[in-house]
């Protein structure tokens, strides 16, 4: 009977790691020492910037095909990093929430939106509204950064998905790994804005 039982259990679900766009931290950089950001996934390549040894939070939005070089954003460009030298936070994506630097923006026309406390705030270079009663919907699945947002009330309802993605916010050179749309319900009728979400503060 007890063979029975173990051969009928089911085996453990694989833990998945992470999945990117995800927050790191650097390790194993001497204390003298930095981490460079280089133009390409490439150790020969320029050097564009640098991360300290004890930096924290660093958001990488994709890797190469060899996994071995992470994207970052380094200022107004994307650049690389190896991604030895990087350790994933287990804290990001925890079910139902947003991390802490989350925010949404686009671009034609300009556009940007961030929880505060219990709202979603939205802004234009015409308004800014916030949105009461934020509620965060995900998939289930462990430390997926897939999301949608819905806040608002009555008329004026606010509803935007996330979806893991590369995106371009269409003015810099950086890179994004969250790809957002937007609906927005109001007394104009509904209107629909895409854009990019980073979660690096």
């Amino acid at each position: 009977m007890i063979v029975a039982a173990l051969l009928l259990a089911s085996p453990a679900a694989a833990t998945q790691e992470y999945i990117l766009p995800t927050l790191f931290d650097v390790q194993d950089v001497a204390a003298n020492d930095v981490l460079n950001i280089r133009e390409a996934p490439d150790a020969k390549s320029a050097i564009i910037g640098t991360l300290a040894p004890d930096a924290t939070g660093i958001e990488v939005v994709g890797t190469d095909r060899s996994g071995q070089w992470g994207q970052v954003n380094a200022g107004e460009r994307a650049g690389w990093v190896a991604m030895r030298f990087l350790t994933n936070r287990t804290d990001v994506w925890q079910p139902g929430a947003l991390p802490a630097g989350f925010t949404c923006g686009g671009t034609e026309p300009f556009w940007s939106l961030a929880p505060k406390g219990a709202d979603l705030n939205w802004w234009t270079p015409e308004d800014e509204t916030a949105y009461p009663g934020l509620r965060v919907l995900d998939t289930g699945v462990f430390r997926s950064p897939r999301r949608a947002l819905v806040a608002g009330a009555g008329a004026q309802v606010l509803t935007a998905t996330v979806t893991p993605a590369q995106c371009s916010d269409g003015m810099s050179d950086m890179a994004f790994g969250l790809e957002a749309m937007v609906i927005l319900q109001g007394a104009e009728g509904p209107q629909l804005y895409s854009g990019c979400c980073r979660i690096a503060r």
